[in-house]
């Protein structure tokens, strides 16, 4: 099984655990995003070690260890993003399985259970026709504010959604143009859908325009745009004339 099969097969099985958890009826709320946390954590951590021994693993749910740091291949997980659309029985939650090699997002699986899809880097598609006006998917809960002045720039509609991971796939999938976000996030939240996205041909960066880096010692990632092509300069413009 190559390593992009692997990331799909976990992504697509944990949602499937998932999926049980939750129609078990056993939780909700809180308590219901806490024992899906917990068990596609243990599913995932449990496989990888077993199918790839030798390589890092950094997941949101366990303990990180320095190990990684000395691994050339490091897998990055998020068992749940988007817990609380998750716990809510909402549709934009996503699961994230990636791999970084030498900190660059190489291999990515995000799947949507609620929507029953995996989308993966090794299987891009072409990607749909772009929407008029443009779209901007934003946080339902929190709209970073630089997202929402560059889109009152571009006379953008935003478009509320739930995880990061269902964000990042809605460019891929047509629902939105661009996915600007600046609230701050961690190396899972952003590893498998910016392997996703760059394999399907999209811009993927930090706000200036920098490289997104993987495996480092400090997981926080501050910021992230993913969009077409062909708007990344002027929002990576804008972005950076609004600093001034």
């Amino acid at each position: 099984m190559t390593d992009a099969q692997l990331a799909t097969h976990l992504a697509y099985y944990a949602g499937r655990i998932l999926l049980e958890v939750r129609a078990s009826g056993v939780f909700s709320g809180k308590a219901l995003g806490k024992a899906g946390d917990q068990t596609a954590n243990q599913f995932l951590c449990h496989a990888l070690r077993n199918a790839r021994p030798e390589d890092g693993l950094l997941s949101e749910e366990s303990k990180d260890t320095p190990e990684r740091l000395e691994k050339s291949r490091v897998w990055i997980v998020d068992p749940v993003d988007g817990t609380r659309e998750y716990g809510e029985e909402r549709a934009d939650w996503a699961v994230h399985v990636a791999l970084a090699v030498d900190g660059r997002p190489e291999v990515g699986a995000v799947a949507l259970p609620g929507l029953d899809m995996v989308l993966r880097s090794d299987q891009p598609s072409p990607l749909p026709r772009e929407g008029k006006p443009l779209r901007m998917v934003v946080s339902r809960t929190r709209p970073a504010a630089e997202a929402v002045a560059v889109a009152e720039k571009l006379g953008a509609t935003l478009v509320p959604m739930g995880s990061a991971g269902a964000k990042a796939m809605a460019v891929i999938r047509g629902e939105a143009d661009i996915y600007l976000h600046s609230g701050g996030q961690y190396e899972w939240d952003s590893c498998a859908p910016v392997a996703v996205a760059l394999a399907h041909g999209l811009h993927a960066s930090r706000i200036d325009g920098s490289p997104l880096i993987y495996n480092q010692e400090d997981v926080y990632m501050p910021d992230l745009l993913i969009c077409r092509k062909d708007h990344a300069r002027t929002v990576l413009d804008l972005i950076e004339e609004m600093a001034r």
